[in-house]
């Protein structure tokens, strides 16, 4: 009877593994080789999805593309100020449900990595930290600092005494109690790797490394008391601290950098991980767009898996959008696309995703060899050597040219190789080149925006169809404003509860009445603007290297009573550096009058002014749009600052991503149906200089090498998820800081156009070449491949084909003096009417239409 139970049980226990959407039931361990998952070695692929800079209904979407990129792992950081954005009150909803994003990753069958942190840094607001932190008395952030690691409460029922008396006695570690909290929550839904989840490795700290050095010797005990904090857990899977080389016993340190190639872990016995391999880099306002050639994020990734790696992740792998305050910096962009395989609207970018894609199947082709032994590494030249992974059964290669700017032709095996500047070779047979991290064989698309006015888009209220505005008050207009002597740092007044601090002052001039003088503002950042009585008088505003503002704003003022009122506005609080939290912001002084008539000055540091937090819109609750007296029966007010709008609107038909165009607006924040898109600033021009037509992937990449968009705004589009849009009966509300027209903003339409492809005879073939039976792939030779971007789409024109020695990119290909006349016939045949096609790319299917040249194909298609 006991067999029986038992027998009945383990069928149970199969049955659940194989019907549950997914169960990965495993025991997770690591050596110096790999993650060890049910005593099996892996090597993964993984990417950075944030759940909170997309929406649930975008998860599923996201997690499947990144699946079909060929991922194992998502990886996420959980960010603290987001769930427990009031001490002791907690937040898991919406965007934040944390559970529903894990078991969308296992229900899609991939692994997880959650970086509890709880430090984030990801130029996410105040690096991930509550503001209430910053408030508790003597408190010092990452750093052997009791009141960091504690917190005072309160028992219930409790008197004065008695609560002061559990204050002292019931201390709870306030990082440890937070990290306990999201482990208790994990464990809770069986979501850790031992219980049948999907996580296999958790994160505590974050890049410490970089900063240990200004902690001084309070650093060291801090990290180890993290690591004994966290391993205490029990999670069951092992702990990672990225960027910090004295992580002790069991933590595996990690790399985060744009190349990892050359790094070592702190001990032999753990395994060599790439936690963030930069996809591309972040915007800020004020800034060009960064963007990251694939041919060099190839490169980079298939040197770490050469040279011993076996975990590697992008950061990001889809960016997504800074929604409301969420955005660190100061200046961090709203926009958070990081050049990313997955755009911020959640489209593939071509080439980049599917070029990524084979390099994961070219490195998944190597997957025995490279976890049974550790390479052999010998030069073949200068910048030139080949890296050999050899077992009994398996032998594979990595054959890389590390110089810039010369491609070389090697000897391996007996065999000769092509090998282009900066470039790797992958032989899963250390014969058969499968994959040249330099040559692409991913098809690209082209994808664009188009507009419609919001006036074609929606009906809008009022008996003259339009905009309706309120007007913010000028300085203080609330009944909770409060004075002080001296000017008050705005971070410990506001505790972020606003982007907005009002400073007012009210003096009194007789014999400088009507003189041209300068009000002189010092400000720690990150912007200001400056009215006297009631006027707008100058502004002021610092950028991402300096936030601090310093202006000079010429003023006249009249007899008697005048008034001085400055807003300060922060634009995302500093999220990363040592001592971040001790930075500040707002108007901290000195204010001047200078140019008296005597020659005097005059200095309103130390008076008494009168403060105001926020504005009393936003106490009113009008981004919501349904507060408010609006108005909307006189001429709209147009470049006023301080100014609330609010129009209805329809959303346009179709399921294809939109956004908000805020060209002619100047710096605000924006809602839609009361959530909050985030921080516009189309007013910021990135510099004019510095931009490129192209980009040269070869050599060593940096966040200033390959720039676009110069002498433009840094960001004028705006992602609205769909999920935020009903059919009718949308409401967009604005407010406005510095002065804008809203009638010119625009509903954006994301539409893919073109797809493309340009391929090489020269290409190795597909990575998929031995796992494939088609005509094509046994040929041996390259593949041009097409595919619809749309389900139910079909190719309906070939916009050009030619076969020979064609120029250009997708979008503005042209032939060269070496073209096949049959290059589109024979193209239209293959592809019209079909979803995808591929074509072999070879004298063979187009003739030679010149001898002795190397050749390729270049095709742009179109689909409906």
């Amino acid at each position: 009877m006991a067999m029986r139970r038992t027998q009945f049980l383990l069928l149970l226990l199969w049955l659940l593994c194989v019907y549950a959407p997914a169960c990965f039931c495993a025991n997770v361990t690591y050596d110096h080789r790999a993650l060890v998952i049910d005593g099996k070695r892996r090597v993964l692929i993984s990417g950075s999805i944030h759940y909170p800079r997309s929406t649930p209904e975008m998860w599923p979407d996201l997690i499947q593309k990144a699946k079909d990129g060929g991922l194992d792992v998502i990886e996420t950081y959980v960010f603290w100020n987001l769930h427990e954005p009031v001490q002791g009150q907690y937040n898991f909803e919406g965007r934040g449900d944390l559970v529903k994003f894990v078991k969308g990753v296992a229900t899609a069958g991939l692994y997880v990595h959650l970086r509890i942190g709880p430090y984030a840094c990801a130029e996410w607001n105040y690096g991930g930290f509550p503001l209430w932190l910053h408030f508790i008395p003597g408190i010092q952030f990452r750093t052997d600092n009791e009141p960091f690691k504690v917190i005072l409460v309160c028992l219930s029922p409790v008197t004065p005494t008695s609560c002061y008396f559990v204050k002292l006695n019931c201390l709870q570690a306030e990082m440890q109690r937070f990290t306990a909290k999201i482990v208790d929550m994990m464990k809770q839904e069986n979501l850790y790797a031992s219980q049948g989840g999907p996580i296999i490795l958790s994160q505590i700290e974050n890049e410490y490394g970089n900063v240990e050095g200004a902690y001084g010797p309070a650093a060291v005990p801090y990290i180890n008391w993290a690591a004994s904090m966290a391993t205490s857990l029990d999670t069951g899977v092992p702990w990672v601290m990225c960027q910090q080389e004295n992580a002790p016993d069991p933590i595996i340190n990690t790399c985060n950098g744009i190349y990892c190639d050359q790094f070592t872990p702190n001990s032999k016995a753990k395994p060599k991980f790439w936690t963030e391999g930069y996809n591309g880099w972040l915007l800020y306002f004020g800034g060009a767009v960064p963007y990251r050639p694939v041919e060099d994020l190839a490169f980079a990734v298939a040197r770490f898996f050469q040279l011993g790696g076996t975990l590697q992740n992008y950061y990001m792998y889809h960016g997504g959008t800074n929604f409301g305050r969420t955005s660190g910096g100061p200046f961090v962009a709203t926009s958070y696309d990081y050049d990313a395989a997955i755009d911020e609207y959640g489209f593939i970018r071509q080439p980049k995703w599917g070029h990524l894609k084979d390099v994961h199947k070219a490195i998944k082709l190597c997957e025995e060899a490279l976890i049974a032994t550790d390479p052999t590494i010998t030069s073949l030249g200068s910048n030139l050597e080949a890296a050999v992974y050899k077992t009994e059964a398996e032998c594979v290669a990595f054959l890389a040219n590390i110089d810039n700017t010369s491609d070389a032709t090697v000897k391996f095996n007996g065999n000769s190789y092509n090998l282009p500047a900066w470039s790797v070779s992958i032989l899963p047979d250390c014969k058969n080149v499968v994959l040249n991290t330099a040559k692409i064989n991913s098809e690209s698309m082209i994808s664009s925006f188009t507009t419609e006015s919001l006036k074609e888009v929606g009906s809008l209220e009022g008996p003259s169809p339009g905009w309706s505005w309120i007007s913010e008050p000028i300085g203080i207009s609330k009944a909770d404003s409060f004075s002080r002597f001296g000017l008050l740092e705005q971070i410990n007044t506001t505790a972020d509860r606003s982007d907005y601090l009002w400073y007012s002052l009210r003096i009194d001039l007789e014999d400088d009445a009507g003189a041209q003088t300068v009000l002189h503002i010092e400000s720690l950042g990150h912007a200001l603007h400056a009215f006297i009585n009631g006027k707008l008088a100058g502004s002021g505003k610092g950028n991402r290297d300096n936030s601090k503002v310093n202006v000079e704003i010429p003023i006249t003022l009249v007899a008697g009573k005048n008034t001085i009122d400055l807003l300060s506005l922060t634009v995302g609080l500093q999220h990363f550096g040592p001592f971040f939290d001790t930075w500040g912001a707002g108007i901290t002084g000195p204010v001047i009058l200078k140019g008296l008539k005597n020659g005097s000055t005059l200095d309103f540091s130390s008076k008494q002014w009168t403060y105001q937090i926020g504005l009393k819109g936003e106490d009113l609750g009008l981004p919501s749009g349904t507060s408010g007296q609006w108005n909307s029966q006189s001429t709209l007010p147009k470049n006023q600052p301080l100014t609330w709008y609010k129009i209805n609107f329809s959303a346009p038909s179709g399921n294809d991503p939109i956004a908000i165009d805020f060209t002619g607006m100047g710096k605000g924040e924006a809602w839609v149906n009361g959530q909050s898109i985030g921080r516009y600033w189309p007013t910021y021009i990135s510099p004019i200089d510095g931009c490129t037509s192209s980009c040269n992937y070869r050599g060593p990449y940096d966040s200033s090498k390959c720039l676009k968009n110069c002498g433009k705004p840094s960001q004028t589009l705006y992602h609205v998820p769909r999920s935020w849009l009903q059919p009718d009966s949308n409401t967009l509300v604005l407010f406005e800081e510095s002065g804008g027209d809203p009638t010119q903003i625009s509903i954006a339409i994301k539409l893919i156009g073109s797809s493309c492809s340009h391929v090489s005879e020269s290409h190795p073939p597909p990575v998929d070449l031995w796992n494939s039976d088609t005509e094509s792939d046994r040929s041996g030779g390259p593949v041009l491949s097409l595919e619809c971007p749309y389900p139910n789409e079909v190719i309906t024109t070939i916009k050009f084909a030619s076969f020979g020695t064609p120029h250009g990119n997708c979008g503005n290909f042209s032939h060269g003096d070496c073209s096949s006349k049959q290059a589109l016939s024979i193209v239209q045949k293959a592809c019209i009417g079909s979803s995808s096609c591929s074509i072999g790319v070879s004298i063979n299917t187009f003739g030679d239409p010149c001898g002795g040249v190397t050749k390729s194909l270049a095709v742009e298609a179109s689909c409906t």
